[in-house]
C-alpha cells in the first residue's frame, strides 16, 4: 500500500495538483451542469480556480452497463477552454421526496432490495425537516454496481478532472423499520470499501470523501471517524465536507477535531459553503458569517485547501 501511495503521489505531482501546506484556500464554485454556462462571469473571475459539479448516478448509467458521460465531457471541455479545473461529485443520496436518481434496474430487480431507503435531512438554520433517499451501499450487490460506475469514470476521466468526491457520510434512516439489512457497521465498512475502490481506480486525479457524521456515532465512540481519517492519511485520500460552520457544536463533536488533528497531513482537504451554510450566524455578531470568517476558520483550524462556494455567496456579487 505504501508503494501504491508513492506512485499516486508522483502522478499528482506531475500533474501539478499538489497543495502546499500553509497556503490560503483556493476558491471554487459549486453548481449544476445545467447552470454552468449561465454563471460564466463567476467562473472566469481571477479568484476562482475551478468548479465542482454534482452528477447523479441515474444520469450517468442510463440502463444496466450503459453509460453516458457526455455531460461530463461537455462540462470538462468548456471549463478547460476557460482554463478552470473540474471536480465532480458522484451523488448517491438525494434530498427531495421525488428524487430517486439511481438507475431503474436498481429500483426494480430483486437482488437490490429496492436500491434506496428513505432518509431525513435538516440543513441550515430555520429550515424544516425534509426527506429524501439514500442508496443502499451496505447491500453488496448495489455497492458492486456503484463501483463499476466509478471504474468506468476512471477509465474516461482519470488525470483529466482534478478530482472526484463521494458525498457526505451522514445518513439518517429509520432503523426500526428498515428491512434492507442496514447496520451502522455495515454502512461504515461500505463507505470505506467504496473509497478504497475509488482510490485504486483513479491514479492521477484526487479522490475525496465528504465526511461529517456517521450513524450511531457521537464523539468517535465507535471509532468510525478516527478510522476513516487514519485510512485516508495512509492511502493518499482527501477528505472534506458539505459545510464550513466555525465552531459548530455538532461538528466539533464529530469531524472537525479530526480535520484539525490531521491538518497538513492529508493529500487534500476540500469543504463547501452551501446555501444552508450561508444561513448560519456568528453567535458573537448575530449576523451571517462573512467570507473572511469562513475562510479564516477553514484555513487556520480545518486546514482546507479548496472551498466550494455556493453561487449565492454574497461576496461573489462584488467585482473580482
Amino acid at each position: 500500500m505504501k508503494k501504491m501511495a508513492k506512485v499516486l503521489s508522483l502522478g499528482l505531482f506531475i500533474l501539478g495538483l499538489f497543495f502546499v501546506p500553509g497556503q490560503a484556500p483556493q476558491n471554487y464554485i459549486y453548481t449544476s451542469s445545467v447552470d454552468l454556462h449561465r454563471i460564466e462571469k463567476l467562473i472566469t473571475r481571477k479568484d476562482i480556480g475551478g468548479v465542482q459539479i454534482v452528477y447523479n448516478w441515474k444520469a450517468l448509467e442510463t440502463s444496466k452497463d450503459v453509460y453516458d458521460f457526455s455531460v461530463i465531457e461537455k462540462d470538462l471541455n468548456y471549463l478547460t477552454s476557460l482554463n478552470k479545473k473540474l471536480f465532480i461529485q458522484l451523488q448517491d443520496r438525494f434530498f427531495e421526496p421525488q428524487a430517486k436518481y439511481i438507475p431503474e434496474y436498481l429500483l426494480k430487480d430483486k437482488e437490490y432490495t429496492g436500491g434506496l431507503v428513505p432518509q431525513y435531512d435538516n440543513p441550515g438554520e430555520n429550515k424544516p425537516v425534509g426527506n429524501g433517499w439514500a442508496t443502499q451501499q451496505w447491500n453488496p450487490a448495489v455497492r458492486l454496481r456503484f463501483q463499476k460506475l466509478i471504474a468506468e469514470l476512471a477509465k474516461k476521466f482519470d488525470g483529466k478532472i482534478q478530482g472526484i468526491n463521494l458525498p457526505e457520510t451522514a445518513i439518517d434512516i429509520d432503523m426500526k423499520k428498515d428491512k434492507t439489512g442496514f447496520s451502522c457497521d455495515r454502512y461504515f465498512q461500505a463507505e470505506l470499501e467504496n473509497l478504497k475502490f475509488a482510490r485504486s481506480a483513479f491514479h492521477h486525479s484526487y479522490v475525496l470523501q465528504y465526511v461529517n457524521f456517521f450513524p450511531c456515532e457521537w464523539e468517535n465512540d465507535h471509532q468510525y471517524m478516527s478510522r476513516l481519517f487514519d485510512f485516508a492519511y495512509k492511502n493518499n485520500i482527501g477528505l472534506g465536507g458539505p459545510d464550513i460552520v466555525p465552531d459548530k457544536k455538532a461538528q466539533m463533536k464529530n469531524s472537525y477535531p479530526f480535520f484539525n488533528r490531521y491538518k497538513g497531513r492529508l493529500s487534500m482537504v476540500a469543504m463547501a459553503v452551501q446555501e444552508p451554510t450561508l444561513t448560519y450566524k456568528n453567535p458573537k455578531t448575530k449576523k451571517p458569517f462573512t467570507k473572511e470568517e469562513f475562510t479564516k476558520y477553514a484555513e487556520n483550524y480545518l486546514g482546507v485547501n479548496i472551498i466550494f462556494w455556493s453561487v449565492e455567496s454574497p461576496w461573489l456579487r462584488d467585482p473580482s
